[in-house]
This record gives C-alpha cells, structure tokens and sequence, in this order.
C-alpha cells in the first residue's frame, strides 16, 4: 500500500538544553543527521534548535532522538517537551505499524551509528584482500 508523501514526510523540530555559553548542539546534530538513512534535511536555526524532515518509512523521531542522546546531545526535557515528543512518539509509533514498518529487533541506534560509521573515511579499514584477512 502506497501511502501519500504529507503522511511519510516529517517535519520536526528538535530543542536542545543550554548547558554550556558556547555550545552549538543544533549544528553538531545537524552534521550528524545528514548522513542518516530517511533523513531528507537537517538544519540548525539557532544554537539550540534543529528542524529536521524525514521519511516515516525508513526511521523515526525517537531513533533520531536517542542517536542523539548516545553523541552525548542534551534534549531539552521541558514539561512541554516531553508532552509534544509523546505524542509524536506514539502517532509514528501508529503510523508504522499501520504500514508495516515495524521495528526491527536491531536496536534502531546501533544501525544509525553504524551507517554513520560506514560512510566516514578514517584509517580503521582493512586494505588487504579478504582471502588475506582470512589466512592470518
């Protein structure tokens, strides 16, 4: 069943808690999200607030949010705040399962982090053949 993209397309906007005078939470969220599977934009309008679109089909605001939380992001958890995010929580949550999207018994973050990881250059890959890496 195909369901029409106002429904798989969310716009959202992540608040972060001013815990330090120069921290930019929204940025380093916003670097981050951008390389993650569903994540169509993320953007940082002030220091502490993100917007962020993505598909409802490939991740969710509470995969995104708990990636977050695991960098070390502090979310703000005003009364208002954890209101809004139940409420979204639980209507994707509907959402998903209405369309077969059900959650996978992978924890969600790990793949984030590993899609993430996998997309980074750094010096951690093995550059021998694979028969070479088996004989040793």
């Amino acid at each position: 069943m195909e369901f029409p993209e106002s429904d798989r397309i969310k716009q959202r906007e992540i608040n972060f808690r001013d815990l330090h005078p120069d921290r930019n939470d929204a940025h380093t969220a916003a670097e981050f999200l951008l390389g993650v599977d569903g994540v169509l934009s993320a953007e940082a309008h002030t220091p502490l607030i993100l917007s962020v679109s993505y598909d409802l089909t490939l991740t969710c605001l509470q995969d995104l949010e708990e990636a977050l939380d695991e960098l070390g992001l502090h979310l703000d958890n005003g009364m208002l705040f954890r209101v809004r995010r139940a409420l979204y929580y639980y209507t994707e949550d509907t959402f998903r399962e209405n369309c077969g999207c059900k959650r996978s018994d992978v924890n969600c973050t790990q793949r984030v982090f590993a899609k993430r990881y996998e997309a980074l250059e750094h010096g951690c890959r093995d550059q021998r053949p694979e028969h070479w890496r088996r004989y040793l």
